[in-house]
Order: structure tokens, then sequence, then C-alpha cells
């Protein structure tokens, strides 16, 4: 930990030194990065990364909707293909789907799971009882629902639907109510660590026991988890704050202030442009011999991890254009980046054999910011399998 002043660097040092980790420079498909030391296997953007590390050094992928899960590896990774990610999940088994920080679905690597589970599990359990609680369902209700769960899976995966409708021969009328939302039956097990997604059936979901897809997990402390989880949130999102933190991970304030101040032997105070916030000390230098690339142009998809990660958005949009950003019922847009700044959104639309990327632009744009996001379009064709095309405008 650094004594006496805050080391001293940009917003755009900064912005340089999160876009690097998150896989999003300019040669995140070529040579490694001048940003990072040459012993750094996590600054390593060679074509030899996998996408198991991009997933992890990337602290998970939000994967509410699978399809934008997909898309935000292949941005990180562009000779990624859908069936790289799917292999890795259901066939070798190296990623794994769960409910994670905030209680949403991430992807993330399968060894890191039980870092995951512990860390959040007191959040997540705090979250779902006062849900439970509204409906008077009791901790044994709890349990039998995770036992129900865990004994029809014990011959393989089961769709969701398939699980609740079990689950409801089994529970008592008290429990009618839960069951009724179809979530409700499978979501403690998942909290527990006890169930993960299996491959899906169709446009169904299923669910794997954890000991028969993953096999025993380590058994880790919840704060030794969270250490472990605050460390993967500020190599990929640094510099930030315990309210940083809270905000990403859903944890309480005031317990992120305790992993913050447990873990701080190893960490840095840092002042970007005189916001205060913390550094892994391993990644100081790193982080002051950022370089930005202020007219980079990308394109992130819908609900991508790099816009949910610090509690204030002005590094990243105007406030007039947060709502278009940050919709409504926690929806994220895709956004075409420039440098690290939101300049835009962008939607795709099928038509014929065509893919059609509309882009609407919240100011007008010079020539070679349009000629970029066409580029970045065709890129995105190449993945989707069907020629692309940019509309751009601007509003």
């Amino acid at each position: 930990m650094s004594e006496g002043r805050p080391l001293r660097v940009s917003a755009a040092q900064a912005a340089a030194f999160r876009l690097q980790r998150q896989h999003l420079t300019a040669d995140r498909s070529a040579k490694a990065s001048a940003l990072q030391r040459p012993d750094d296997r996590r600054a390593n953007a060679a074509a030899g990364q996998s996408v198991v590390d991009v997933v992890r050094d990337s602290a998970g992928i939000q994967a509410q909707v699978q399809s934008a899960a997909e898309m935000a590896i292949w941005t990180r990774r562009r000779e990624t293909r859908r069936d790289d990610v799917r292999r890795a999940l259901w066939d070798t088994r190296e990623l794994v789907k769960t409910s994670a920080m905030r209680l949403t679905l991430h992807v993330i690597p399968a060894a890191d799971l039980a870092v995951y589970i512990e860390a959040m599990r007191p959040a997540s359990r705090l979250v779902l009882a006062r849900w439970q609680g509204r409906l008077k369902i009791t901790a044994a209700h709890v349990r039998m629902m995770i036992d129900t769960v865990l004994e029809a899976l014990a011959d393989g995966a089961l769709p969701q639907q398939e699980l609740v409708a079990r689950a409801k021969r089994r529970a008592p009328k008290g429990m009618r109510a839960w069951l009724d939302h179809a979530w409700s039956a499978v979501r403690p097990a998942v909290i527990e660590g006890a169930i993960v997604y299996g491959p899906p059936r169709g446009a169904e979901a299923t669910f794997v026991r954890v000991d028969r897809w993953l096999g025993t997990q380590p058994q880790l402390t919840v704060e030794t988890a969270r250490a472990e989880l605050l460390r993967r949130f500020l190599r990929a999102f640094g510099p930030a704050t315990d309210h940083d933190f809270a905000k990403w991970s859903g944890m309480k304030v005031s317990d992120t202030r305790i992993v913050v101040a447990a873990l701080e032997p190893e960490l840095t105070r840092v002042s970007v442009d005189g916001a205060a916030g913390w550094i892994l000390s391993a990644d100081a230098d790193a982080l002051t011999r950022g370089r930005l690339d202020a007219a980079a142009v990308r394109l992130l998809g819908a609900f991508d991890s790099f816009l949910l990660a610090h509690a204030t958005k002005e590094h990243l949009v105007d406030a007039q254009f947060y709502k278009r950003v940050y919709r409504a019922q926690g929806w994220i847009s895709a956004v075409v980046l420039r440098g690290t700044t939101i300049v835009g959104t962008w939607t795709q639309t099928a038509e014929g054999r065509r893919t059609i990327v509309g882009v609407e632009l919240f100011r007008r744009e010079p020539a070679a910011v349009r000629r970029a996001i066409e580029d970045e379009v065709a890129a995105l064709g190449a993945f989707l399998g069907a020629p692309a095309t940019a509309r751009v405008v601007s509003i």
C-alpha cells in the first residue's frame, strides 16, 4: 500500500487501463499491449488468449441475454465464434453460467465458481429472504426446495418448468404462491451454488447439479472469497471505490468497506483528476503507463459489462444522453464508444440475409468516426454469419 499522497493519474490513463484490461484496446486481437508488464498474463492480448482468459480478465460477462454474452466475448476476442463460447460452457465446461453479481446471470470461469458463489451468497440470501418474508416462506421451506431440486437433477439436466412441476407435487400448501413464480423453485439452489445452468433444450433453459457437472468445489470463507472478488474487480475496472464495488457486486456499502479495509495492504490510493479510488499495488505501474487512443471506435453490445462497473457514469456518457443508454427496467443499450466516451447507440435488424445495424449518434461526428463504425459493423457481420450494413444517423 502506498503511504502519504495518493498516486495521481489522469482520467485518460484510468480509461486506458480499464479498456486494456477489458480487452477493448485497438490491438485486442493482435499483439500484446505495451501497457502491461511482459510477465503479466492478464496483459497479454496475443492471439493465444483463450475465451476463458477473456472472461476471467473481465471479472465475468453479464449473461441475462445469452446472445449478448456471446457478443461481449467476441467484442474482446475477435476470433471468437458463438460455438466457441457454447463449447466452453456445455462441452469442456471451462465456463459456467449462473447467478452472481447483483443476482443477475453471468458467465464466469468454472474454476472460479466457488469465489463468486461464496462472495455473493450473504447478499443474495438477504435479497431472497426479503421477498420470501412477504410470502411467509420459512427456512425449512427453502431447504425442502433445494433438496427437491437436487433429487430431481440426480440423473442429469432438466428444464426449469419440469423442476417447478416436481417441486409443486411435494410442496405444502403454504408454498404454492411462491412456486407460481417459476424462477423461485430454483433460485435458492443457485444462490447456494448447488446448481448452475446446463445445456439449453431448444428455447428452454436447463439446470444441472454442480457436484455432477463440475465436481467437488473448494471450501472458502466469505472473507477470503470477497477479498479475491475485489482483486478481480480492481484488475478489471480499477481505479474504483468501495461504492463502485458495492454497485457492481450488489453488496451493501458497509460490507464493501470492510472488504477494502481488509485488503488495504495490497492496495494503492489513486487520485483520478482529483477523484479518489483504489488500484491493486501490483497494477500501479501499468496504470501510470496507460495511453488512451481517444479516436478509437468500437461497438459494445447490449448489457456489456464494461458499462456496469462504476456507481457513476459521467466518465462514460454525458448526462443529457444518460437515459438513452441506461434505460428503464435495467435495460442497457448497445453503444458506440469513441475512446472511452459513449457517442451513440445501435440496434440490429434482419433484412433478408443481411443484418442492418442502425446507429444513432448523439452528435454529428467526423467522417473518420463513421468509417470506423462501418469497419466495426463489417466485423460484426462476420461474427453473426451474415453480411452487415451500417445505417448511421445523428439525432
